[in-house]
């Protein structure tokens, strides 16, 4: 996950990848490698919230080999002390419960450092000034259903494209129209869940070219 140059995405929207909390490892693996070889895919993600240790080592095991083999970088949610052990590149974490400092120190500066932020301006900056390689902005589309309703709108990374050097990614609820919307301000985006099914490699590749056309619809 690159930087991104000053006022702009990265100059090519990219797709993160982040595993089903319910989905079992070897399920995702089967789906994911042909969704790799796609070359859509920045970065993986593997989401396993409430899972113990050994679990999480032998899924990490299980995506490592997978994402390196195809220079796809591997993250884990939350568990930034065992990033480094588990081999992978790198974790995210929830802004609101996690100092930011201390993951960055037991992250050193060679591992990436992504934040999940409240969707305001002042909780991206804050993430970003404390060492975050990334802010993620959620939910995209809130489930009204759940949570106190706030959502990342598209006039926040419009603003966040336009004044921040720190990449940026949209999540909660993302799919095809959404990523058109979304095309011309965001670094990367992580599709819905709902996405990984036999079909993952299509629905990815109508997802890119969702983001390429709204950024050339934004440049005409």
């Amino acid at each position: 996950m690159t930087q991104a140059k000053h006022g702009a995405p990265a100059a090519e929207p990219r797709i993160t990848l982040a595993t089903p909390p319910r989905m079992e490892p070897e399920r995702a693996a089967r789906l994911l490698e042909p969704a790799l070889d796609s070359g859509l895919v920045a970065c993986v993600r593997i989401d396993m919230p409430g899972a113990e240790e050994p679990a999480l080592r032998a899924a990490a095991g299980l995506l490592r080999e997978l994402c390196h083999a195809r220079d796809v970088a591997l993250i884990l949610s939350d568990h930034f002390r065992l990033a480094r052990a588990l081999g992978l590149d790198g974790a995210q974490v929830d802004a609101a419960r996690v100092r930011l400092r201390d993951a960055r120190e037991a992250l050193g500066p060679d591992l990436i450092l992504g934040a999940r932020c409240a969707p305001t301006r002042h909780a991206g900056m804050v993430a970003a000034e404390a060492g975050a390689d990334y802010v993620l902005f959620a939910p995209v589309a809130p489930d009204p259903a759940l949570g106190d309703g706030a959502a990342a709108t598209p006039e926040l990374f419009e603003w966040w494209a336009e004044m921040i050097e720190t990449p940026v990614v949209a999540e909660g609820g993302v799919d095809v129209a959404l990523a058109r919307r979304l095309g011309p301000s965001v670094d990367f985006v992580v599709p819905d869940p709902a996405f990984w099914t036999e079909d993952l490699p299509a629905r990815l590749a109508e997802l890119h070219a969702a983001l390429g056309a709204g950024r050339a619809a934004a440049s005409d």
